[in-house]
């Protein structure tokens, strides 16, 4: 079996549906809870998901574990270990490779949304036969203002463009969550009711979180199936190596 190390920061988010897509896909799932216990070596892993979570992306006089997390992210980018990081698993990925996460300046985006893929998307391993338009979950405040050098324009929403992106021809970091259940979304709403105040009215009940989660299950499973396929080496990379990657 494809061996995927799933790092999760927050107990808040778990893998959730993004596990269940990547067992069903054929991947064995190492699950690991850098608050908790040291991250392994890669030896022996095909492939790397990282997860979100409530901390920002530099915040290490908090969290002094997320150096080591970026590092570990930056390590499998350089060595075409398929990465896929998703919200604050995107922010650290474009830190630890030379990008910038800042307090976005037009405030937060949280709740179901679209984002549009971009030119490189439509000839992705990944991308390339998902719809044009993106089912997404966002839930932030942060966001990539400056993607990691050589990285590639993968998609973006209205809001704030580098939503997704991908880096040395592996490795995927996106602004948005795919791995939410509905209950996961009404925790949140519950711990950060201001932020969730700030979603379309409606967007956030549950009969639409539902509705909201099967189309993001339809788009988000056959990319997941191909992440998988790519970790075991059955799908070609994108031709996009680089010698080497600025490390922060």
């Amino acid at each position: 079996m494809t061996r995927v190390l799933v790092i999760q920061p927050d107990d808040s988010d778990p893998v959730a549906n993004l596990g269940d897509w990547l067992t069903a896909a054929g991947a064995e799932i190492h699950l690991v809870r850098p608050f908790a216990e040291p991250l392994p070596a890669l030896d022996g892993y095909q492939g790397v998901v990282c997860l979100g979570g409530e901390m920002g992306a530099m915040d290490d006089a908090k969290y002094p574990w997320l150096k080591d997390v970026r590092q570990l992210l930056a390590s499998a980018t350089g060595n075409r270990i398929p990465v896929l990081a998703v919200c604050l698993g995107g922010q650290l990925l474009a830190a630890a490779t030379g990008g910038r996460v800042v307090v976005g300046d037009s405030g937060p985006e949280v709740g179901p949304s679209l984002v549009a893929k971009r030119d490189v998307a439509w000839t992705d391993p990944l991308f390339a036969d998902a719809p044009l338009m993106l089912d997404v979950m966002h839930f932030h405040v942060d966001s990539i203002d400056r993607m990691p050098p050589g990285a590639e324009l993968m998609a973006s929403s209205a809001k704030y463009p580098n939503q997704a992106f991908r880096l040395n021809g592996c490795a995927y970091g996106v602004q948005f969550h795919i791995e939410t259940t509905t209950d996961t979304i009404l925790k949140w709403a519950a711990m950060a009711p201001q932020l969730a105040e700030t979603a379309r009215p409606g967007a956030l009940d549950r009969e639409n979180l539902d509705q909201v989660h099967a189309d993001i299950a339809e788009t988000w499973q056959p990319i997941i199936e191909r992440f998988v396929r790519l970790a075991a080496g059955d799908l070609p990379m994108a031709d996009r190596a680089r010698n080497t990657l600025p490390l922060v």
